[in-house]
């Protein structure tokens, strides 16, 4: 027999448990380097990346005094965010990096660029109460996208918990660009504020919108459908301003009209 020592057995276990760091850190660093050598896909991420521009250039555009360009860039945000999802399923490119991305870019394009236009266009001649307001829709958008995040494996497709910031930024957009050769004093800056507040609360509000993911863009149509698109694209290329700005406002005030129905059939 072989006697077996507390010195002997520390030993081991010190020894075991020096094996054991030492493979986590390998674990971990051989983790690291496949991440960085993974590259990323570039079509989605280029759409993205568009999308970003086309927020930023909005904010220079209305520090130079051109808010109808300002409004027009954050409306080719929208549809450039629209695609590089699309994009990434379509052609099988989904990522980690493209969703953290995305997201960050949508705090630029829909929650900082939007307000920005909104507060050099109006509200920065107000003050204190200017810039407040400004922030509740800034705040709005990054708690929008931050729920948007943690919640969407476990909501119903079906409808988004609260505005989401593409529409958010769409309203104030529109706004904006309606708006912006008027004079921006007296009872146009009390509108832009509850305009922009408006947004900035109901992006972080529990109002259900339909979401329209249940439409889908694969299945066969009749001929006529392409025709109705035609008249569509027709009828916004008419009066944008007006059109888009309805569209959008109908769209915002859906929400809340809903639930008052839901609420009414309730009782």
């Amino acid at each position: 027999m072989t006697d077996t020592t507390p010195e002997k057995e520390n030993v081991d276990v010190a020894q075991v448990d020096s094996v054991e760091g030492e493979s986590s850190s390998e674990s971990v660093a051989s983790k690291q380097k496949s991440i960085r050598s993974r590259g990323i896909y570039l079509l989605p991420n280029l759409f993205t990346t568009a999308s970003l521009f086309s927020g930023f250039y909005a904010i220079v555009a209305a520090m130079n005094g051109h808010f109808d360009n300002a409004a027009i860039a954050i409306f080719i945000s929208m549809i450039l965010d629209g695609l590089d999802g699309r994009v990434a399923r379509m052609t099988n490119t989904q990522s980690e990096f493209g969703a953290e991305y995305d997201s960050l870019v949508d705090m630029v394009a829909f929650g900082v660029a939007p307000a920005l236009v909104a507060f050099t266009m109006s509200l920065q001649t107000l003050g204190n109460i200017g810039w407040i307001v400004t922030f509740i829709y800034v705040a709005g958008a990054a708690l929008r996208l931050a729920r948007f995040n943690t919640q969407i494996d476990v909501v119903d497709k079906k409808y988004f918990i609260g505005l989401p910031s593409p529409s958010a930024a769409a309203i104030v957009a529109g706004y904006v660009w309606f708006v912006h050769d008027l004079d921006q004093s007296g009872w146009l800056n009390l509108l832009t504020m509850i305009v922009v507040a408006g947004a900035g609360v109901l992006m972080v509000s529990n109002v259900k919108y339909h979401s329209f993911k249940e439409l889908d863009m694969k299945r066969r149509v009749p001929f006529t459908a392409i025709l109705i698109m035609v008249l569509v694209f027709a009828v916004i290329a008419l009066e944008p301003t007006i059109i888009l700005l309805a569209v959008f406002a109908l769209y915002t005030l859906s929400g809340p009209f809903n639930a008052l129905l839901r609420k009414g059939r309730g009782k």
